[in-house]
């Protein structure tokens, strides 16, 4: 009996061989249709036109975080070594007047702000408390803008390393989709034929990942770079109202006030 059923499968596989033989043949005779050009630019022309677009984008974002660096580089470079000679000649001042007599200093943002206030005091000079009060806020208004212009520019780079890599995703998951497509519509899953496509969805990420990584270690960079120049700028603000105080004491603020 078993050799009976033997024999029944047998048969069976056979008629089932016999019929899907001259598909099988075909289908082993059509090579699959494999990208010639696996390269990242060949990868790049041979993409879905969404997945070109975000590519796109994110390459200008890349452009983007780059000149950001080279610019606020140069720039920061240079008000950090102002500022840095300005506060070396401050702390070394005795009074606010050998400041207005110092070439270099007479007419720095500070200096100027300090005898501005001087010349508005000039009538309430009884009140060394109040100029001072009134002194620190001009600085402190100051400072406040001079950092708004050093982070100007600098916060974009904290939003393409924010969003970078999520935009890259959605062009690999839009592109995965569309293999999945592809593979609906060949009806084969022939690794040779759907990697090039996965590999053209996966480029998306890669590219977003190049564009975010940057634009984070930049941005972190100049941050601490910013903070830096604060406190420069602060120690400074702090020098030249030790100047300002001591001109009240000596009863010096008066001839400040009417040369200024």
């Amino acid at each position: 009996m078993v050799i009976a059923q033997a024999n029944r499968l047998f048969a069976w596989g056979g008629m089932v061989v016999a019929v899907f033989a001259p598909q099988l043949a075909h289908a082993s005779s059509v090579a699959p249709v494999i990208p010639e050009d696996l390269t990242v630019g060949g990868m790049f022309l041979q993409a879905d036109w969404i997945v070109k677009l975000v590519i796109i984008g994110l390459a200008l974002a890349s452009v983007v975080t780059w000149t950001v660096f080279i610019a606020k580089l140069l720039e920061l470079r240079k008000q950090n070594a102002q500022q840095q000679r300005t506060h070396d000649r401050v702390i070394v001042l005795r009074s606010l007047g050998e400041a207005i007599t110092d070439s270099n200093l007479a007419f720095t943002p500070l200096v100027r702000e300090a005898l501005a206030e001087l010349r508005a005091s000039a009538d309430a000079l009884q009140d060394p408390e109040g100029i001072k009060e009134r002194t620190v806020s001009r600085f402190e208004r100051y400072e406040a803008n001079v950092g708004r212009k050093m982070t100007r520019g600098v916060n974009i780079l904290a939003t393409i390393g924010a969003t970078a890599p999520f935009v890259g995703l959605f062009g690999t998951v839009w592109g995965i989709m569309n293999s999945f497509v592809g593979i609906a519509e060949k009806q084969t899953t022939n690794l040779a034929v759907v990697a090039p496509g996965i590999a053209e969805a996966l480029l998306a990420t890669a590219i977003g990942l190049v564009a975010a990584i940057p634009a984070v270690v930049i941005y972190n960079h100049f941050a601490r770079q910013i903070a830096a120049h604060r406190a420069l700028l602060a120690d400074t603000a702090a020098a030249v109202l030790r100047l300002v105080s001591r001109d009240l004491s000596r009863g010096e603020a008066s001839s400040l006030a009417k040369e200024s």
